[in-house]
């Protein structure tokens, strides 16, 4: 059976000059994948006539008259725009004709979107982002990252519990590692809140190892991060924002003498692989975890590289059927909740 992938063509910053082009590279790697390119039917069909090899059966071009702005409100993008690219592209899925929508648009608008059109899956109160993170063995999965500002402990047991399935899926992980993030991986330390989920996820369906603090998200010591969205959005942030100043320096330095750029002739090749390994388009594409189908969320800045990363991700979810899974695990815990 074909998968077909719905594009929000007109989302993120670059729009239809990143998505159609990284839309015909995606299905030069997956022959066996299809194409709803949502968005302006001329501008699609302009940007596709510049393509060459591309596959046309395998496309089809799904016209869109609004686009949601990147700094569009999120009940305003809900209530005015339903007739947007975004909002066609998630419609797909519904509807059956696309197994999973892939967006690099307004997040929070993106968010609320999929919750309106797609529901939650039952027993989940919320849907959350989930991503995955350069460690020093591979990569670690963590989410919230910006859903949810604030979460009571059930959400982030939630959390934990969908973020185990997808790494069990993607990574062929029988018994993914969950910690907590913390501020000390001590028991006695955290709010009441991160306390009282721990207890749950004691007890819980996943492979909980307890506290973990933000250097263990990088360390490979756990595969799964689970907070709430403030508290995960600031850390992803934080850390982009080293990565960026370390490469700042790193420019700095190399350009400081004529002996330094000589160093960095040298060392070129070393830079490159370590650009590679901690490249973030080679991450791109979170998940929207939860939901009753595939939505994947691009950064907004994505390059054609780093969005055809992100609808490999989605291609990924729909070969391994990712919201069924969450739902019969979470179909397995309600009713040992309800036997105890």
């Amino acid at each position: 059976m074909t998968s077909h992938i719905a594009i929000d063509v007109m989302g993120g910053d670059h729009g239809p000059e990143v998505t159609v082009r990284a839309a015909a590279r995606f299905l030069s790697r997956h022959p066996d994948a299809g194409l709803l390119l949502v968005g302006d039917q001329a501008t699609i069909e302009r940007y596709l006539e510049a393509e060459t090899g591309v596959d046309l059966g395998r496309i089809e071009v799904v016209h869109a008259d609004q686009v949601v702005a990147m700094d569009e409100s999120p009940a305003v993008a809900l209530r005015t725009k339903k007739r947007s690219s975004m909002r066609l592209a998630i419609d797909l899925v519904k509807d059956g004709r696309a197994q999973a929508a892939v967006s690099a648009g307004n997040t929070g608008a993106l968010m609320a979107t999929a919750k309106f059109v797609l529901k939650t899956l039952p027993g989940i109160e919320r849907p959350a982002i989930c991503t995955a993170l350069p460690n020093d063995g591979g990569h670690t999965h963590m989410l919230d990252l910006g859903a949810n500002v604030d979460c009571d402990a059930e959400h982030l047991f939630q959390f934990a519990v969908m973020g185990s399935v997808l790494v069990e899926a993607f990574d062929n992980n029988p018994s993914p590692r969950v910690g907590l993030l913390n501020v000390g991986a001590e028991a006695m330390k955290g709010n009441d809140t991160v306390k009282s989920a721990a207890e749950r996820l004691i007890s819980g369906p996943v492979n909980y190892i307890g506290f973990v603090e933000g250097d263990d998200i990088y360390k490979g010591t756990v595969d799964v991060v689970v907070c709430d969205g403030f508290v995960g959005n600031v850390a992803l942030k934080s850390s982009e924002g080293v990565a960026k100043m370390i490469s700042h320096f790193l420019r700095q330095e190399f350009k400081r003498g004529i002996f330094s750029r000589l160093a960095a002739l040298m060392a070129m090749p070393v830079l490159a692989r370590l650009k590679n390994r901690v490249d973030p388009g080679r991450f791109n594409g979170a998940s929207l975890l939860g939901l009753q189908g595939i939505v994947i969320k691009s950064h907004g800045g994505a390059d054609v590289a780093s969005f055809g990363h992100a609808l490999d991700v989605a291609l990924r979810e729909i070969d391994m059927d990712v919201p069924r899974r969450i739902d019969q695990q979470l179909e397995q815990l309600l009713q040992e909740r309800q036997s105890s």
